[in-house]
């Protein structure tokens, strides 16, 4: 409810602030005075896959700051300004950003192009919600590349090649660490893993992995004490060595398990976010990517 409220407050200030201008979207161009597409993307993996396929051809904000995690986030006044003046909106969708569908429909940008990058992915469903990590196997992110892709064509004729040779680098590139995913984790016996945030469903259904959810979906949510102590002893039986939690998210419950067990913490990576420190060093999907096989693949084995 607090969350409709704000988006509510947020849509109003932008109506009452709106000139004239914005009703003039009709006439704007498809790229900015550089000849770049103005991109709008929703979070990290959003921007890094839309930077991979548009390179030089396009101009891209992400909506979610570095080191800012994504799924309570709600975009700022400022934010859907600037989806007014954009010509693409990547966003995730499959309950990623529940704010995306009324901001959306409260925009006056008729031209804007908008991509729903797991359109047509077959959804995991956890209860009554989808789990939207779909990025997390490497086919599922080549069809986002792929619809991103499309979208760039759509609104940039012109560099369609260009973009189509980037989709085709990195389609293959998706096919290479599909493959050392497939030859690394099929060679552990151990299919067993405790992850603080109930992200990895796709990663593990991909590759024959459990996962074992210490919390929901949602990273923020806190487990009770029965299903602590539920995965305490689930961990001790399967001799689980290594509990899983994620940078952008407190440890501190990872921790708990992890002291009452003897066993050690590690970060394994949803790709919601790269703290600045990621970011300076030059992480993209594919590095993070293949430490987590790294990660998962010692604690698998130990």
């Amino acid at each position: 409810m607090k969350k409709t409220v704000r988006l509510l407050s947020i849509m109003a200030v932008i109506v009452a602030g709106c000139t004239t201008a914005c009703g003039q979207n009709a006439i704007k161009n498809t790229a900015d005075d550089s000849g770049k597409v103005k991109v709008m993307t929703s979070f990290y993996t959003m921007y890094d896959f839309a930077q991979k396929i548009g390179g030089e051809k396009v101009e891209i904000t992400n909506m979610v700051p570095s080191g800012t995690e994504p799924h309570d986030w709600e975009p700022s006044a400022i934010d859907i300004r600037n989806m007014e003046d954009a010509d693409v909106f990547i966003y995730n969708g499959a309950g990623m950003e529940h704010w995306a569908e009324d901001i959306l429909k409260s925009l006056d940008n008729s031209e804007l192009i908008t991509v729903e990058a797991s359109e047509g992915v077959e959804l995991i469903r956890e209860g009554k919600e989808n789990d939207p990590h779909v990025w997390l196997d490497p086919e599922n992110a080549k069809i986002e590349m792929e619809h991103i892709k499309d979208a760039f064509i759509e609104a940039d004729k012109d560099n369609a090649e260009y973009y189509n040779e980037n989709y085709e680098t990195y389609s293959r590139q998706l096919d290479g660490l599909n493959q050392e995913f497939e030859e690394t984790l099929s060679q552990v016996t151990n299919k067993d893993i405790i992850v603080a945030h109930k992200a990895f469903g796709y990663l593990c259904k991909a590759y024959g992995l459990n996962q074992i959810a210490i919390e929901g979906l949602m990273p923020d949510s806190e487990p009770d004490p029965a299903r602590m102590e539920e995965i305490i002893q689930l961990a001790k039986k399967k001799k689980i060595n290594t509990i899983f939690f994620e940078e952008l998210v407190s440890p501190k419950v990872a921790n708990t398990i992890a002291k009452e067990i003897g066993a050690k913490t590690e970060v394994l990576n949803p790709l919601e976010g790269l703290s600045e420190e990621q970011v300076d060093a030059g992480e993209d999907y594919f590095s993070v990517m293949r430490t987590n096989l790294k990660q998962i693949k010692n604690a698998l084995e130990n």
